[in-house]
Parts: structure tokens; sequence; C-alpha cells
């Protein structure tokens, strides 16, 4: 699903050149679970963010789906990120000014649906939300925001779904609501998902654990040590 090759991210600061990632590969299988760990200043998100295309990178491939993204052009990057992949952020980045189903019926309008408004209805009332589907977002709570943007990011169903941090604005309890609905998704939709997070207990719901450090993968490991059980679904090593 996901092939990253030697992949390269420097950004130019006053200070000068800032390397973010450095040389990453990585497999990512359909259907597997990966979480990627590590410090802040890791180059985590900046991986997810080229992943999905959001940003290019310094050097390297990233190929989604047999999909080269270096080959597309901006107008290419939208239509497949809008057919094949489906974004969660830590700040929900949700539009103030439309209701959750609004919301949640935008990528399925996108996409050509005729039936938006339902689809995105039956979407809510599998996050748990079928009597907020007229509230706007400041009327929702945190959780219940980061709900309805799960239910935008599978809108069309995706294969590929990516989640940065998604209980980082979350308390715990809360968060631990949307680990459950987040990798019950995952299952029911069978999408391939990783997801970045500095929480070990959310790693540990993964097939596979990626640590990054200083822009580089320094480990790639089943999360025996957290004691869930290997996933039979194989794993390709990060190299």
């Amino acid at each position: 699903m996901v092939q990253v090759r030697n992949l390269v991210m420097r950004l130019r600061s006053a200070a000068g050149v800032v390397t973010i990632l450095d040389g990453v590969t990585l497999d990512v299988s359909p259907g597997q679970f990966v979480a990627v760990t590590g410090p802040s200043g890791s180059g985590k998100s900046t991986l997810l963010g080229l992943v999905a295309g959001l940003d290019r990178p310094t050097a390297g491939s990233i190929r989604v789906d047999g999909v080269e993204l270096s080959a597309l052009d901006e107008d290419a990057l939208a239509r497949l990120r809008l057919a094949r992949i489906g974004y969660v952020f830590q700040s929900f980045h949700l539009i103030p000014t439309l209701t959750a189903l609004e919301n949640v019926a935008v990528p399925l309008e996108l996409a050509g649906a005729g039936d938006a408004a339902a689809r995105a209805g039956a979407l809510l009332e599998e996050v748990g939300l079928k009597t907020r589907v007229a509230h706007y977002p400041a009327e929702l709570s945190g959780g219940e925001q980061q709900r309805v943007a799960l239910a935008r990011a599978v809108a069309n169903r995706p294969g590929l779904l990516l989640a940065d941090e998604p209980t980082g604005n979350l308390d715990s309890a809360t968060g631990a609501q949307i680990v459950d609905l987040l990798v019950g998704l995952h299952r029911r939709h069978g999408t391939t998902l990783i997801l970045v997070t500095h929480d070990p207990a959310l790693a540990a719901h993964a097939d596979r654990i990626v640590e990054l450090r200083d822009g580089r993968v320094v480990g790639d490991r089943a999360p025996q040590a957290e004691g869930r059980p290997i996933n039979s679904r194989g794993a390709g090593a990060a190299q």
C-alpha cells in the first residue's frame, strides 16, 4: 500500500538548512496498522504529511497504492487524497460554519456521491453522534469534534487512513474512546492505518511500531513488549 524509499526532507531556516528526515525507507502492507513513534522533532508528522502528498520531499520517493506521488501535480494529488487517503488531524480541522453532517458530507459531495447526506448520517451514527448531526463544531466537545473528523476521514472509504496525534488535544478518557473508534473503523473498513503518536498505550494497538529519532528509523517491531499479539499480516521492515 505504501512504499517509502530513501526519503529526505530538508528545510531552510535562519540558522541554515535543517534536516527533518534523513534517508527513511519504509513499507506498509495493505490492511496493516502501523504506529510511528519517537520524541518531539523526530520527523513523525513530517513523514505523515509527505505520505499524504501535503508536501514534497527534498529527495526520495513515495508510492501510495502503486502511484508515485512525485509524478503528480497538485490537482492530481488532491484527487488522489479525495479518493484514496483519509487524514485525521490533531486539531480536528472541521469547517466551523458547517454542521457535523455537512462536514462529513463535504468529501462525499466532492466525489460526486448522490447520497452524501444519507451516508454522512450513517457514518456519524457509526461513531456515536446520531443525535449531534445538526450541531456546529463550536457546539461539540473536543471528543465529539474528533469523532466527526474520523467519520469525515473514512467517508469515501479510502484505502489509506493517516492519523496525526489524534488524541493529543483530548483528556485520557476521551482519548481512549477515540482510539477504540479509530481501531474499530480501521478493522471494519479494512483500511491501512498509519498513526503518529507519542503514547505507548496507543501504539500498543498497532501491528507494528516504527520508531523515528533525528529523522531516521531506529526501530521497527511488533508491540510484544506491550503484551499485544503479533498480527499475522506481514510486516515489511524499514531498511
